[in-house]
């Protein structure tokens, strides 16, 4: 028989499978090995130790940068250069039209070349500069070959300005962005920067046989010994605060850590019973409206019947880093205006707020007219804004990124320090307040002589930490104040409660305030808004005293019944006059007046406001 399948039993079963036997204890088992755990080092830094030491290591990498640049940050210019870039990209039309642009002008700058060649090296301009371009005015720049140079400098700037500009798809902020920072690039590399292309310093070297070049070199190093030695600018020497400027009589009649708060000695036997109240800017000394005596507007207050106060802002160092917008309400408007009521009790006040002052002084009216506080006469806002979508050139330095950046850098030191407050302004105006200062001074050879505003705008302050961030986040990147959401005392505050009349000035070549941001009180007031535009810029159009040439202004009342009028029809029907709306002001504030009478005391000892010292008081001269 064949045999069984192997492995199976006899009787056809299936073998059963070998039995192992179980443990009869765990512990019986043979140990099996064991890997160690790594332990943690104990030195490590838990969560809360790690995000501080996060923060602190990119708010110094931050601030670090910061200083290099100026306070402006490249992740926000990275971002709209980037945005430029990709819809620039994927633009065909727009590159067509950039590149036969381009042909075109490269041929326009051939065939004025070939013209100036055939006229012996002179002939009419292929381009012409914009108004308010002077650098190129000379008769030396008509001749070859530097009207090819400067030509052709031309041609590119305006290629330029096309290349950043009417792109589809990239945000308003960006373009403008682009094109403002493409514009100082360009203002870098203009030929009238440079000895080998600008014809007047050739002149001028020749003229004087080198000894420009070596008195423009001693130049460079003074202002280089004072920038390190923080002394004033070359020139302020002649405009001591006190001696020069600053020095119409009067008394310190209040102090406290923020203010001096400064009353004016009267000038005229009887004065308005109303008196004024002035807030400056905090970013600037109060002397701007009072300089000279021809053109202190103080002065001239008085010499019109009015009893005149100033708030005189301490300049801020570290150990005030954390006075913010409240504190510079309560303790710099609110306190003046409680010392004001006591040297002149039972009369409501004319308030009058310049620049950033204006703001701060918008916040605290509507704060007052909310809590039934019936102190103020009237309000005055002199190239102020109380709306900030439409800001100017300075929003180009606001945005989220740029806030977080600044507040980095003034976290690290407490403030903003003068010089990068300085050098964004002088930014908005590179070609007069740079490039064709450095070309004057160093390549020239000459000292640009300096008047009294001049002097004032070297004399700068400081920004507190949390004033400046509190400004920055709430005014400028939120809007709070004219959208209703500013809090005061922890409720909101809205510029239409004020119902008191409003007058305001806005000048028409503000590149701070653009006269059409401070044309928006039209729209947040609902009282008499009395509007006037002048000449001249931020601080000239201001300080515009009587006599002074040029001068000329249009001015409008809107009552709270009247109609909106928008801003070009406003210019359109406005009635035009020639002068220093300086006159048109304090005609105003006399029909809001009552009858004169006499003047009060300087200071008031009785109520606790005895005169601490003579004007302009000790704040002002702090560096």
């Amino acid at each position: 028989m064949p045999s069984r399948t192997s492995g199976a039993l006899a009787d056809g079963r299936a073998p059963k499978a070998p039995v192992v036997p179980i443990p009869a204890r765990e512990a019986e088992l043979p140990p099996s090995p064991t890997v160690p755990s790594p332990a943690l080092p104990a030195n490590l830094p838990g969560d809360a130790e790690l995000h501080q030491l996060r923060d602190a290591l990119d708010h110094a990498t931050h601030a670090g940068l910061a200083r290099l640049t100026g306070g402006l940050s490249p992740a926000a210019l990275a971002d709209a250069y980037m945005d430029w870039v990709v819809h620039l990209a994927i633009s065909p039309g727009k590159q067509v039209e950039l590149a036969t642009k381009a042909a075109r002008k490269w041929i326009r700058l051939a065939q004025f070349a070939s013209r100036c060649a055939m006229a012996g090296g002179t002939c009419e301009p292929c381009i012409e500069s914009l108004p308010q371009d002077r650098r190129f005015a000379g008769s030396e720049w008509q001749r070859w070959p530097f009207n090819i140079i400067h030509q052709g400098f031309l041609l590119q700037q305006q290629w330029w300005h096309n290349a950043t500009t009417d792109i589809d798809g990239i945000t308003k902020q960006h373009k403008a962005v682009v094109e403002f920072v493409s514009r100082q690039i360009l203002d870098v590399v203009s030929p009238s920067n440079f000895i080998a292309t600008n014809p007047a310093v050739q002149r001028r070297i020749l003229e004087t046989g080198g000894q420009s070049l070596v008195q423009g070199f001693r130049n460079f190093l003074e202002d280089w010994e004072r920038i390190v030695r923080s002394k004033p600018a070359a020139g302020t020497e002649a405009f001591q605060v006190g001696r020069d400027v600053a020095v119409t009589p009067g008394k310190v009649v209040y102090r406290n850590r923020l203010i001096e708060l400064i009353q004016y000695a009267p000038t005229t036997e009887t004065v308005r019973p109303e008196p004024v109240l002035i807030v400056p800017a905090w970013i600037m000394k109060y002397y701007i409206l009072d300089l000279s005596q021809e053109n202190s507007l103080v002065r001239y207050l008085t010499d019109q019947g009015f009893t005149v106060f100033i708030i005189s802002w301490k300049n801020p160092t570290e150990e005030d880093r954390d006075l913010g917008m409240d504190e510079y309400r309560r303790f710099g408007v609110m306190a003046a205006l409680d010392a004001v009521n006591s040297v002149a009790p039972n009369h409501k006040v004319h308030a009058v707020g310049y620049c950033l002052g204006g703001t701060l002084l918008s916040i605290a009216a509507a704060a007052m007219a909310r809590d039934g506080d019936e102190r103020l006469r009237t309000v005055s806002l002199l190239a102020a804004q109380v709306d900030f979508r439409e800001a100017g050139e300075l929003t180009l330095f606001i945005n989220q990124s740029q806030v977080h950046f600044l507040e980095d850098l003034m976290r690290s030191q407490g403030y903003l320090d003068t010089r990068q407050m300085a050098g964004a302004f002088q930014l908005l105006r590179s070609n007069d307040l740079i490039w064709s200062r450095l070309v004057r001074h160093y390549l020239m050879g000459e000292r640009t002589p300096l008047n009294d505003l001049m002097a004032w705008n070297a004399d700068a302050t400081r920004m507190p930490y949390r004033m400046h961030a509190d400004y920055l986040e709430q005014l400028f990147l939120d809007n709070d104040l004219a959208e209703g959401r500013f809090r005061v005392d922890g409720r909101p505050v809205t510029v239409s409660d004020i119902r008191v009349p409003i007058f305001a000035v806005g000048t028409e070549r503000d590149h701070v305030a653009p006269w059409r941001s401070t044309f928006k009180i039209h729209l947040l007031a609902d009282t008499d808004v009395t509007f006037l535009l002048t000449t001249g810029g931020h601080n000239a159009g201001i300080v515009a005293e009587p006599g002074r040439p040029g001068e000329r202004f249009q001015i409008l009342t809107k009552t709270a019944t009247d109609r909106y009028l928008d801003p070009d029809t406003w210019t359109r029907i406005a009635p035009r006059q020639t002068g220093s709306w300086w006159l048109e002001w304090t005609h105003w504030l006399a029909l809001h007046s009552g009858a004169p009478g006499r003047p009060p005391a300087l200071g008031a000892p009785s109520r606790g406001y005895p005169a601490l010292c003579d004007a302009p008081g000790t704040y002002v001269l702090q560096t």
